[in-house]
């Protein structure tokens, strides 16, 4: 819906939104929530495990409707990005396809298949979903 000076309209438009989100916190949506500690500060990634041991794991076997990736510093919440699941997983397909994210291990013994998604282009590029 493009910007409408009339208050009404955009009043109604923000109230939709409002209780999609009101009805998402209070149960009537599953959320996965992840947490990334400081070290996105200096890399401007996002990790997003998709693999652990070679089974579909994270964003590739959540049941959730929302994924919310919270970004801390020094322990504390700095921001957060939630995106519609479906979202997130035609996003890291894309940018995978562009070149944009790349594939990599971590975690123990490197169990773990990642996803490292730079966050700039992950807010610039969920415009295009």
């Amino acid at each position: 819906m493009a910007y409408n000076k009339q208050f009404d309209i955009d009043l109604k438009f923000g109230l939709l939104h409002e209780k999609k989100i009101k009805d998402l916190f209070e149960g009537k949506g599953k959320i996965e929530v992840k947490a990334e500690r400081d070290k996105w500060k200096s890399t401007g990634n996002m990790v997003i495990e998709i693999k652990y041991k070679g089974r579909n794991s994270g964003l590739f076997a959540t049941k959730a409707d929302w994924w919310i990736h919270i970004f801390t510093s020094e322990g504390n919440v700095s921001m957060a990005l939630m995106i519609p699941v479906n979202n997130l997983k035609r996003l890291v397909v894309s940018l995978l396809d562009e070149g944009i994210a790349r594939i990599t291990y971590g975690g123990d013994n490197n169990n773990s298949q990642l996803i490292l998604v730079p966050i700039a282009e992950a807010v610039k590029h969920s415009t295009k979903l």
